[in-house]
């Protein structure tokens, strides 16, 4: 069949285009990149360059830059560009640009060839001009003139000429990463016409069938085949999981089966009662028929439809689930695929379903479609001839927990849930406690809705071997704390459970694993999300971790606890127009809530600003916030290169781990961004240093670079139980030596004038005083209640620049900084000690001397 969209190109260049061999004095062969000329012969052959090429540089926001090529590596993909006023070539990777044009021509005579001459002159003197049209990777096109084009492995060379007169050529290169696809020269279908080779019907018949084929959608095709074997179904699969997500609704609208007011209708219903799917509520109201049902789930959301009477189904899938469960459900095991169990459903989106197979064969599921109807007999033929009926007989024999669901305590429902596992013990019959059963459930439920009331920021769950109990703990304010111990025979199926809530194979516990859990699924009430990971530990067994994520407003800038000083300075380094701002520190020390609370600052209807976040654990209106997604291969540095194609004016990305996300951020800062990121590192200082060994470039970098945000949490002294008095003439001493110990000798200040500023900030009636919380009912006897933030900025200064350029060492970085009026991590705490905010134990527990 003809593809009337594919175009006419003229012939690639003969021979090599590239890269040239010349042997050295020491004689080495170095390889250098010669740039294609047009294919014809009054274009001479190009030699290597041997200075640096003027050009224009078109980026990935389709901004338009000046400088000099000095070389291009064809093997790295990389093209060293400089542009003034660095001193220095940026190497650029093929990714990072969409056009790069040579500014230098190649001059050619004007052609001598009269159209009366020969046919064999007209040949040597081709110089025909042909019409292109580039389309970009993420959107975007490029037209223009070529007289011919080159394509290799690198990607398109194009050669623009001059003008309308002259055959001189600027040379351009469009690397294969960002070129979707191109047209150069007239259509196939245009050239049949023009030589009466096919007429306008004909071209036109063609062309509505190719497009008939081309949008015909995946689902379309799948619900006119019948699958009927494992192949088949299989592929089937595969094809669904590369279609775009859509909710059943929006697929019965596309169909015209419903009307947006019966689908409102419907979504208002179902929130009264979520146990019930939208299909299925659809269905019992006689808005749609199961019929019409299935062909929305087959042709909008691609469920392969499955014949049940002639599949081939394994023997090994049916034994993974009771005949009961399976005709209760009205579901039919088909086959068992890398640790999923595939089943044919009449309404695969059930999802009470879906839950109850996986809580029974412990295994991942993965539904498809059958014809109505057809499983009233299909499930019990294949039982009885597969023999799994009497498999499911035996295993249905487990026993089952009576909880007293009355009670609202966890500590009140462990007394039930411990005394009938002592008494299953007791029985020695064997059989661990079902991840499915209520009163486990319920027993989740309630440990999650106590940790938030608590105000936990962690829950751990640690298993043991043998009959030794299950151990959970809460972290609260920095420290864990035991909350409940659980019978051995709940083990496997606390952390079975946990799994499924938050959609993990729960048949894989020998990697680790992450996922979330949106906890009004639930329980409606509350609104909370937890991040979960899994851990395996030696014996086979694993552990859980699950962070509450209830925190969905940013805190205002003002309530994070930092100095006016401070305060002040960040204010003016987020305000800029662009650059770069850092706030690092260990896991759990508040970062990307000080960075939200950075943008709410700057969230105003002017500003477009891009997140790039793993988890998302803090949303704000105005921003456009992206989840990372390992499994995909969608990264913080393909986000962020992608942030840069969408117009924006700000840019947060969730934390730089790497050599690319660095050079792209930086990148981005002096491309007329703000940036905004985390680090994990130890202070201000650190991360300069931190990032130039990461590969960073000292100018581009220390150009880009406005403030580094460096914190720690400690923990808040109880409010409720504070006690001051006033501190001892040694304590005070003590505390100077500790403020003044960061400093170098010749920049250190006097003790009197130190002395003078406490007085003056912190004293009261000329003392200093200290303060002591003994522990009250309010803090749970502990003396705490909530946490305060430390912090460290550094603002960059020409001093700093200079330094950073030159390869400073991070001390040389401090105490420069600390000349210019930085406080540490140490100093901050101490204010913030002689305010009675927290202790100087704890100060010195989370920050360096």
């Amino acid at each position: 069949m003809i593809d009337l969209s594919t175009p006419l190109s003229w012939p690639q260049q003969d021979g090599p285009l590239s890269p040239v061999e010349s042997v050295g004095e020491d004689g080495a062969r170095p390889r250098e990149f010669c740039w294609p000329v047009p294919p014809y012969a009054a274009y001479p052959r190009q030699q290597p360059p041997t200075s640096a090429e003027p050009c224009e540089i078109l980026g990935l926001n389709n901004r338009r830059s000046a400088g000099q090529l000095v070389s291009l590596a064809e093997h790295e993909r990389l093209a060293q560009i400089l542009v003034p006023p660095a001193r220095n070539a940026m190497p650029l990777k093929f990714a990072q640009f969409r056009l790069l044009k040579l500014l230098r021509p190649i001059i050619v005579e004007p052609s001598s060839v009269d159209v009366a001459d020969s046919a064999d002159l007209l040949q040597l003197d081709q110089r025909p001009r042909s019409e292109f049209k580039l389309y970009f990777a993420g959107g975007g096109e490029l037209q223009g003139v070529t007289i011919g084009h080159s394509q290799d492995e690198l990607g398109l060379f194009l050669f623009e000429p001059l003008s309308d007169t002259d055959d001189s050529v600027f040379r351009l290169f469009i690397p294969r990463e960002v070129l979707a696809h191109f047209d150069i020269g007239e259509r196939i279908g245009d050239l049949l016409l023009k030589e009466k080779l096919a007429t306008a019907d004909q071209i036109n018949a063609a062309a509505t069938e190719q497009k008939g084929l081309r949008s015909r959608r995946v689902g379309d095709i799948l619900v006119s085949q019948h699958i009927v074997s494992a192949d088949q179904l299989m592929l089937a699969i595969e094809q669904q999981a590369r279609m775009p997500m859509v909710r059943i609704g929006e697929a019965l609208l596309a169909l015209e089966l419903i009307s947006p007011a019966q689908l409102d209708q419907a979504l208002e219903l179902q929130r009264a009662d979520r146990s019930v799917p939208l299909g299925e509520l659809l269905v019992r109201n006689g808005v749609v028929t199961r019929q019409a049902l299935q062909s929305a789930l087959a042709r909008k959301m691609g469920y392969p439809l499955v014949d049940v009477e002639n599949f081939s189904i394994e023997p090994e899938a049916i034994r993974k689930l009771p005949f009961a469960v399976a005709k209760r459900l009205e579901v039919l095991p088909l086959l068992l695929r890398d640790g999923r169990l595939i089943v044919a459903m009449e309404d695969p989106t059930r999802r009470d379903a879906l839950d109850e197979i996986e809580f029974i064969s412990q295994l991942k599921v993965t539904p498809t479609l059958t014809k109505i109807g057809s499983l009233q007999f299909a499930i019990p033929e294949a039982y009885e001839r597969l023999g799994g009926d009497s498999v499911a007989r035996s295993e249905l024999n487990l026993p089952s927990l009576q909880a007293d669901f009355s009670l609202d305590k966890a500590d009140q429902l462990m007394e039930t849930l411990e005394r009938e596992g002592l008494e299953q013990s007791q029985r020695d019959e064997g059989p661990p406690i079902e991840q499915s059963d209520n009163s486990l459930v319920r027993l989740i439920n309630t440990m999650i809705i106590d940790a938030s009331a608590q105000g936990v920021s962690d829950i751990h769950i640690e298993t043991h071997p043998g009959t030794e109990k299950l151990k959970i703990r809460f972290r609260r304010d920095g420290v864990m704390k035991p909350y409940l111990e659980l019978p051995n025979t709940y083990r496997n199926a606390m952390i079975a459970r946990i799994k499924i809530m938050c959609d993990l194979d729960i048949s894989e516990r020998r990697k680790p694993q992450d996922g979330k859990i949106n906890f009004a699924r639930f329980s409606p009430q509350h609104r909370l999300e937890l991040r979960v990971a899994t851990i395996p530990t030696n014996n086979g067994l694993e552990d859980v971790v699950m962070r509450l994520l209830s925190s969905s407003k940013p805190i205002p800038l003002e309530k994070l606890g930092l100095s006016p000083n401070n305060l002040k300075n960040l204010k003016y380094a987020i305000s800029r127009p662009y650059g770069m701002v850092l706030c690092v520190g260990p896991t759990g020390s508040g970062k990307t809530t000080t960075l939200h609370s950075a943008l709410s600052q700057i969230n105003t209807p002017d500003r477009k600003i891009w997140t790039a976040e793993d988890p998302i654990e803090i949303t704000q209106a105005g921003l456009r916030q992206v989840q990372m997604n390992p499994r995909i291969e969608w990264t913080f540095a393909k986000a962020l290169r992608a942030f840069l194609r969408a117009d924006p004016d700000v840019i947060m990305v969730g934390e730089i781990r790497d050599e690319e996300t660095a050079e792209i951020a930086v990148e981005a800062s002096l491309t007329g961004h703000m940036v905004m990121s985390t680090l994990h590192t130890n202070s201000a200082a650190e991360t300069v240093t931190r990032l130039l060994d990461m590969g960073m470039d000292p100018f581009n970098f220390a150009d880009s670079l406005l403030a580094v945000l460096a914190q720690r949490l400690v923990r808040r002294m109880c409010p409720q139980c504070r006690v001051s008095s006033a501190l001892t003439e040694a304590e005070q001493d003590e505390w100077l030596d500790d403020y003044l110990h960061v400093f170098d000798p010749e920049q250190r200040p006097s003790r009197e004038a130190v002395l003078s500023d406490w007085l003056g900030n912190f004293g009261d009636n000329g003392r200093l005083m200290k303060f002591h919380s003994p522990g009250c009912e309010a803090c749970d006897q502990s003396g705490f209640k909530g946490r305060a933030g430390l912090h460290e900025l550094l603002m960059m200064s020409k001093t700093l620049r200079r330094q950073i350029q030159t390869g400073a060492r991070a001390e040389e970085l401090l105490q420069t900084a600390l000349a210019e009026g930085m406080r540490s991590l140490r100093q901050d705490g101490i204010a913030k000690v002689l305010q009675g905010v927290t202790t100087m134990s704890e100060v010195r527990a989370t920050s360096n001397a």
